[in-house]
């Protein structure tokens, strides 16, 4: 069990036998304070997903810290802005038809078209859980979270129809 500190002082129970609340920009992890808002905002949602995946905190932190930094480094400004200006999404719905959590852990992920590039989504999620620039990126990304979770990825074209089908073999 561990326990972690908000900034506001609030003290979260996190481990085994205890339900794991996800982290916002009010209530974190004590190793994101020092982090500028949107590297720290940027490494929530990724942790948030993480844990979603079923990794351990324990990996999911400092990962998340560093594809954050490399993020915010490679990010344009007006990137950026949009990243903090959208609604903070690290609030996430307790409501179990969010669209994130334990029953999408069996669903396939699925390669889509995005506005900014080409989004994963699991299947029956309301939100894409990353955006890539590529569709190679975004394929690969598919294969590593199908891969974790045991389901296959499904690859659309621009008009949303169905490319091809790949098993991950896990």
């Amino acid at each position: 069990m561990r326990f972690y500190f908000s900034p506001a002082g609030t003290i979260f129970i996190k481990g085994k036998g205890v339900m794991d609340m996800p982290w916002s920009m009010k209530d974190y992890p004590a190793s994101l304070k020092n982090l500028e808002k949107p590297v720290r905002k940027k490494a929530i949602d990724i942790a948030n997903a993480m844990i979603d995946e079923g990794y351990e905190e324990g990996r999911a932190i400092p990962i998340a810290t560093s594809k954050a930094k490399e993020w915010a480094e490679n990010a344009s400004t007006d990137e950026i802005d949009d990243f903090l200006t959208h609604d903070d999404e690290t609030e996430r719905d307790a409501d179990p038809s969010s669209g994130s959590g334990p029953e999408l852990m069996n669903k396939a992920e699925h390669v889509i078209k995005h506005k900014k590039g080409w989004a994963v989504k699991a299947e029956g999620a309301k939100r894409v859980s990353e955006i890539k620039d590529t569709k190679k990126e975004a394929i690969e990304r598919a294969k590593e979270i199908a891969a974790h979770k045991g389901t296959e990825v499904i690859v659309h074209l621009a008009d949303g129809s169905v490319q091809r089908k790949i098993k991950t073999g896990s």
